[in-house]
Parts: C-alpha cells; structure tokens; sequence
C-alpha cells in the first residue's frame, strides 16, 4: 500500500502526498507558502544552505530526485527539503519513524516531467506515479527550493498530526 504522501489524484482531496516536520524552525514563517528553507541536505547533492539556481531546470533536477527518493523510502532526504510550515506539522525523527514502519513501495514507477511557475511566487511540479498525475507546490526560499506539503498534500496534514497507532491504521499499515 502507498504511504499516505502518494495518495495523490483520484484521492487527491482525500488524502493526498509526502512529507513534513519541525526540528526547531518552527517561527515567524509558520503557516506562510514557502516559509523557511530547509537547513538540511538533500540527496540531490546539496549540501546544507547549498544555493540552488532559481530555474526551472535545476526545480526538475531537484524535483526528481525528491520523487525518487520517496519512492525508495529516502524519507530523511525527502524531509530536508520540506519548508518550515510543513516542518511544523511532524518533526523528522517522528517523519522518518512513521515511514520506516509503514513503508512505501519502492518499485512504483515514478515520472517528473514538468515545471511550471505558478501563483503568489509558487513553482508547480508535474509528475505521475503509477499513471496517476499530480501537481506539487514549491517555493524558492533563502536560494533553495523547498516543497509545501499543506499546498501539495492537504489530506496528510491531519494524518500526520494523529497518534502513532492512528496514522498506522489510516495509512493501512498496522494491519
């Protein structure tokens, strides 16, 4: 079964994708599009408040690479590039921790085909995961791009939110 991040399209409004947690950036910028940059590394080789090139190219690269991570249950990777609002959701520890226990399944085919820029300073990334398309919201913060879970993923803020032994039984999991 998907993990709750990647119940995108047909689901989309009822639950939908990835990721999100606080390792102390909570502040000011809670609850705003973008908010903070993530100041871990993802694996797209970036080192911490590594400079990303603000362009649609480099968001692809990026994007990529973020997808496939999650697909692989890179869940650490996947986290460093959340921003500080979807952070404030689910702290990583408890991120990687729920992932680990309910994992996603790594051999889904994964496909991130577009970039497009979108409203009030968004970038919008287009792929599909086993045919089904959906769009994730990006924001390019402080020279990093950094994924907006709430924008992208509504339905799993409040499963991410809920007890252990309730996300497990609504991620189908614990079964």
């Amino acid at each position: 079964m998907r993990r709750p991040e990647r119940l995108h399209l047909a689901t989309r409004h009822v639950a939908t994708v990835v990721c999100v947690a606080a390792s102390g950036l909570v502040g000011a910028a809670c609850g705003q599009p973008g908010g903070q940059a993530s100041q871990a590394a993802s694996n797209v080789g970036a080192a911490s408040h590594a400079h990303d090139p603000e362009s649609a190219r480099a968001l692809l690269r990026i994007a990529r690479a973020f997808n496939n991570d999650y697909q692989r249950n890179e869940d650490a990777a996947v986290y460093a590039r959340w921003d500080a609002a979807s952070r404030a959701i689910i702290s990583r520890a408890t991120y990687v921790r729920r992932h680990r226990e309910c994992p996603n399944t790594p051999h889904v085919p994964v496909d991130t085909w577009g970039v497009a820029r979108g409203p009030g300073g968004a970038w919008l990334v287009h792929y599909s995961i086993d045919g089904q398309q959906f769009t994730d919201w990006w924001y390019y913060v402080h020279g990093r791009f950094v994924f907006d879970l709430p924008k992208s993923n509504p339905s799993a803020v409040p499963l991410y939110r809920a007890s252990a032994a309730q996300y497990l039984k609504d991620a189908g999991c614990g079964q």
